[in-house]
């Protein structure tokens, strides 16, 4: 119903906009803007299958280096073909207009439709519909209602199995279907017969992507992403350390783990999550580059299936004789959607379907049989008493080659545990993945069946808490989602405080520069790392802004030291706090000062220029020679490479008058140096173009002083 209310009011936009040439270029352009809105959509709904969902705010955040772009090149072509129609179809309707004879009495209606139309057509168009359940998942909570309900295993380990977890990449359970995927998946049928096998396990919300499956699986809590930067790791140091895991727990039971995955750690911050949470040795795409394996093996997203898991049958061969319990999880990839991959071991895989010649069939009989095998090497060797093996999917399948055939079907998770002592059962359950760590522990000690929000599949009632929130939707889910978000930093943050180079929020630290939100019950609504000067000085907070950077960012005067915080309200009361203060610790709670005056804009260090050869130590002079100046006094230092070590800085006073001027700045090396950086402190609106830097020895050098 809704997409035809939308197909209806786009036609109505485009006779109204051509329907007068009054105010035909503000019409004409928020036409362009909802159209190209909606483009974007299509592309991000291809992407994640179900719109602006969690999974696309946590990519968003993490960046998508290391993932198979090429894959999805199809999608990307037709987006931009939407998007330059969506741009040049409003303006040529606009220029046609405008080029009509004159017009006829003025339609004073005509605009104010259009606006109502507009709004009608926003509010049928999927992105109101994704942003107000985005909203509803992310919105303040009171997590203290579900507090109680995260529990983590407190007790030792009775039996210390061995495990050999497999997550299959996007191999939901539903690919088993007979009547509809004749012989696809005969191995791990077999093994699914022989196995503990549970039924119509269900991905809830903040679940449904490779990470976050894994997070859920191994944690037993949501993924969140949250209004802010809080998972782009790139400069956060732990990967939710507020949340006690699997991994942890068996870390702390003598347990070596092990993760073996074909594509880059990297990507979605995996490699984060595995060294916060216990995983001693990673295996990835770099690893098995570096092992010069030939580049046949390996498709856009990593190093194909058959290569990957003969490295983990090895590995299990290793770990077992080296005698100490283990956990070796392995992520496979060429099944990941859209058309999947197909390794050099299955060039011989066929598949004839009613569906057509579809590659990620032949790539999902691959899987197949390469799990399978591997499964079956492990049970036939000399440690298979003493192993128990996981084959789960890690989340259900992403939009694909057979979307369409998915669609009709009942979907659901893949969960597999084989070992000695096991009885072959299917379990029907209502449970979901946040389950699945809970109920290993449950298989391995009888007296252990809770892990964070997760239950034991095999106690009754067969669902619980998170799990059945999430099945009956409505406002209780939120409050887990919620929780999961206090994981990044822990409940008690507003002491901030920084340590060397780091920002200590709670359980959290951060390279700044950094700017905390705090809502009203001072929990930390958002943290933003990318930008943050920007949306500093333009976010209007319920309550308490708190922005960390170094004091240059502040002060117009050197001696307040190097690092600084300013704490601001909407009502502009703020307090500005210098380095010693910060050492010790602010509370962002404590009485701020009423400010008459503007609200301080922090500014932004602009790397301008590099210098890229050795210099052996010694006093220089650096000359910069600006092309233009910004309209203030600005800060222009240089730094080591990484920025921690600033080797000059100098306050430079800008004459209006002079477009540009030559910069010289005293510059002694205590060490020599490969590399310095030259940048500006400006405020984020202003630029700083430089002709040309040059680092020149005194003629006299010597020591200082």
């Amino acid at each position: 119903m809704t997409g035809a209310v939308l197909a209806f009011a786009l036609a109505m936009l485009a006779g109204l906009l051509l329907a007068s040439p009054r105010l035909v270029r503000i019409k004409a352009a928020l036409l362009a803007l909802l159209l190209a809105g909606l483009s974007l959509w299509w592309l991000v709904d291809r992407l994640s299958g179900d719109g602006l969902d969690a999974a696309t705010l946590y990519h968003l955040y993490s960046g998508i280096e290391g993932a198979g772009v090429a894959d999805f090149s199809g999608p990307l072509a037709i987006t931009t073909a939407l998007l330059l129609l969506s741009l040049a179809l409003p303006a040529w309707m606009a220029w046609r207009l405008r080029r009509r004879p004159a017009p006829g009495p003025a339609r004073p209606v005509v605009f104010p439709a259009f606006l109502a139309t507009f709004v009608v057509a926003v509010l049928a168009s999927p992105l109101a519909r994704d942003g107000w359940r985005l909203y509803q998942h992310s919105r303040p909570v009171d997590a203290s209602q579900v507090a109680a309900e995260y529990l983590v295993p407190d007790r030792p380990l009775g039996q210390r199995r061995n495990i050999v977890w497999i997550y299959a990449e996007s191999l939901e359970r539903t690919y088993f279907d007979e009547t509809v995927f004749p012989g696809l998946m005969p191995n791990l049928t077999r093994l699914a017969a022989e196995a503990l096998d549970f039924r119509d396990v269900a991905s809830p919300p903040g679940t449904g992507w490779t990470i976050a499956g894994m997070v859920a699986s191994l944690c037993g809590v949501p993924l969140t992403a949250s209004r802010g930067d809080e998972n782009s790791m790139g400069r956060m140091e732990q990967f939710l350390p507020g949340a006690h895991c699997l991994t942890d727990y068996l870390a702390q039971q003598g347990y070596t783990l092990q993760f073996s995955g074909g594509a880059d750690s990297a990507f979605a911050a995996k490699d984060r999550f595995l060294a916060s949470h216990g995983f001693g040795t990673v295996k990835d795409q770099a690893w098995f580059r570096a092992r010069r394996v030939p580049r046949r093996h390996f498709s856009s997203w990593g190093v194909h299936d058959d290569v990957l898991l003969d490295s983990v049958f090895e590995d299990f061969q290793r770990l077992s004789q080296a005698g100490a319990p283990f956990m070796l999880t392995a992520l496979t990839m060429d099944t990941h959607h859209p058309a999947g991959h197909l390794p050099q071991a299955c060039r011989d895989v066929r598949y004839g379907s009613p569906h057509g010649d579809i590659g990620l069939l032949r790539a999902i009989a691959c899987s197949d049989r390469l799990i399978g095998r591997l499964v079956e090497r492990i049970r036939q060797s000399p440690w298979a008493g003493d192993t128990l093996v996981v084959v789960a999917s890690d989340h259900l399948a992403m939009p694909n080659d057979l979307g369409d055939v998915l669609a009709g079907m009942k979907r659901e998770n893949l969960l597999l545990f084989l070992g000695s002592g096991l009885e072959p059962r299917q379990v029907a359950t209502t449970g979901s993945t946040l389950d699945t760590g809970a109920t290993l522990l449950n298989l391995l000690d009888p007296e252990l069946g809770a892990l964070g929000f997760g239950r034991s599949l095999l106690q009754d009632p067969p669902a619980h808490g998170a799990s059945l929130a999430a099945r009956e939707g409505g406002e209780r889910y939120p409050l887990y989602l919620g929780f999961a978000r206090q994981l990044w930093t822990g409940s008690e943050t507003r002491t901030l405080r920084v340590e060397e180079d780091r920002v200590v929020a709670g359980m959290q630290r951060i390279r700044p520069p950094v700017m905390l939100e705090y809502d009203q019950g001072w929990n930390i609504a958002s943290i933003v790392l990318e930008d943050a000067p920007r949306q500093f000085a333009q976010r209007d907070p319920d309550n308490i802004l708190a922005y960390v950077d170094r004091c240059t960012a502040f002060f117009d005067e050197p001696g307040k030291g190097e690092w600084c915080a300013l704490v601001v309200d909407r009502n502009n009361a703020l307090t500005l706090y210098p380095e010693e203060e910060l050492q010790r610790g602010i509370q962002v709670d404590a009485p701020l000062q009423e400010a008459a005056d503007a609200r301080p804009r922090p500014r932004r260090a602009l790397t301008v220029a590099r210098q890229t050869r050795p210099m052996k130590p010694g006093q220089y002079q650096l000359r910069v020679q600006t092309r233009n100046l910004p309209s203030h006094s600005f800060w222009l230092e240089a730094v080591s490479d990484d920025g921690t070590v600033v080797r000059a800085r100098e306050w430079v006073q800008v004459d209006p008058d002079r477009a540009g001027q030559q910069i010289r700045l005293p510059l002694w090396l205590d060490s020599a140096v490969d590399q310095l950086v030259i940048r500006a402190w400006l405020d984020h609106t202003e630029e700083l173009e430089v002709e040309r830097v040059a680092v020149v020895p005194t003629r006299n050098p010597g020591r200082r002083g």
